[in-house]
């Protein structure tokens, strides 16, 4: 009889330490560049033990931490206890979007963490597109920035980055809110609009400025933050965090930059390490936009009137 493939001997170990205990819940397992120096196993054969074990619903990944032991497993299910309010309904779901990411979140997976019927589950909200309203709702009703000094610059950047700080808390929630043209009325959401172009007024702009100023803002921290939902998903499929992705891609990214088809490209990266770090990125952005709309109030204040 034919020996288990090495990625499944791997995820048996993982799995017999985790039912033992060995590894509780929320400890983080080893990664795959451990696995491979543990079990002398390819990269891509440690990292398809880890998505095993992922798709089992055993483990998760967690940005900044890596892959670590799921609260619940099929195995450690714990009863729900207590009555079903749409209150718990939408905190239950919460978490399990934070967790494993929109995807993920069914009715039917939903219904099956609480330990009840789907159709229980309508009783309280008509659909899941529904859920998901009131799930984004939910985040957006954290308390707002405090306002630090009445100029529009600093508000406008304490918005942004108390946006940007829902966003990498809440993964899924970027894209949920990613409609500019077709927005859900959703007065929670609505009140971030509010104190943006509260922000604004008084300054000399349009109305269409103003709109397009607040639009520009919310599509920037929305697109940064749709890579910090792709980047935790990716974990979880590969279980590999970026800089183990790209260890395991170098021999090729170096292969085409010897070809000397980019020749920029690879004079950049020959003379200096670039780390790309979202959150530094969406600063750097963010500072630049600032500056933009800086000039675009200058000339209006400078226009004259009529």
């Amino acid at each position: 009889m034919a020996a288990d493939p090495p990625y499944l001997r791997i995820a048996d170990d993982i799995r017999r330490r985790i039912a033992s205990g060995e590894l509780a819940p929320g400890d983080r397992v080893p990664s795959t560049r451990r696995l491979t120096r543990e079990w002398g196993v390819a990269m891509a054969t440690a990292t398809k033990a880890l998505a095993r074990l992922n798709q089992e619903g055993l483990v998760r990944a967690v940005p900044g931490v890596g892959t670590v032991v799921t609260e619940s497993g099929p195995d450690r299910r714990r009863p729900s206890g207590g009555r079903l309010t749409r209150e718990r309904l939408v905190r239950v779901a919460l978490a399990l979007a934070d967790a494993e990411g929109l995807e993920a979140l069914s009715m039917r997976r939903l219904a099956n963490e609480l330990g009840l019927s789907t159709m229980a589950l309508y009783r309280h909200v008509p659909s899941r597109g529904e859920l998901v309203r009131l799930m984004s709702e939910a985040v957006f009703g954290a308390a707002p920035p405090e306002p630090r000094t009445p100029g529009w610059r600093d508000r406008l950047a304490a918005e942004a980055r108390w946006l940007w700080d829902l966003y990498r808390r809440h993964p899924w929630l970027a894209r949920a809110m990613a409609s500019l043209t077709r927005p859900v009325a959703a007065p929670h959401a609505m009140r971030y609009t509010e104190r943006v172009l509260g922000a604004l007024s008084g300054l000399g702009l349009t109305t269409h400025q103003m709109l397009h100023i607040h639009l520009s803002l919310l599509g920037y921290v929305q697109g940064i933050a749709m890579a910090v939902e792709r980047e935790t998903q990716a974990r979880q499929d590969t279980g590999m965090t970026a800089e183990e992705w790209l260890a395991s891609h170098e021999p090729r990214a170096e292969a085409i930059q010897t070809a000397e088809s980019f020749p920029v490209l690879s004079a950049l990266f020959a003379r200096d390490a670039f780390d790309l770090e979202l959150g530094a990125l969406f600063a750097f952005g963010l500072d630049s936009m600032l500056d933009g709309f800086a000039s675009l109030i200058a000339r209006s204040r400078a226009a004259p009137a009529g």
